[in-house]
């Protein structure tokens, strides 16, 4: 099973943005897909963008625009870069993996972005 870590999270204004950083603990390059999703408190988690192994990306309709996922296979390391951050992007952000055979989440980095 992978090992999924996040990081990059933290305090950030509305309008301001981060890159989170999801290191994995064995090559990527043949997952099927990466994904990000994020929790707010009292709410489902939301998917929030995923990268195919062949680079194709899907965002949801509130990031669209504003996010941009990345993978770097050489490093086994997903990015996510959010601009325009706005408070209600304020959750707990989780890197996932799919493969031919499991699932994985990581534990997740805070995002809190302030009005």
């Amino acid at each position: 099973q992978v090992q999924l870590v996040e990081s990059g999270g933290g305090l950030v204004q509305a309008g301001g943005s981060l890159r989170l950083s999801c290191a994995a603990s064995r090559s990527i390059f043949s997952f099927n897909a990466m994904h990000w999703a994020r929790q707010a408190p009292g709410k489902q988690r939301e998917l929030v963008a995923t990268i195919t192994k062949g680079g194709s990306t899907n965002y949801a309709g509130s990031v669209k625009g504003r996010f941009t996922i990345s993978r770097d296979n050489a490093k086994n390391t997903v990015y996510l870069q959010m601009n325009s951050l706005k408070p209600e992007d304020t959750a707990s952000y989780y890197c996932g993996s799919t493969t031919d055979l499991s699932n994985a989440w990581g534990q997740g980095t805070q995002v809190t972005v302030s009005s």
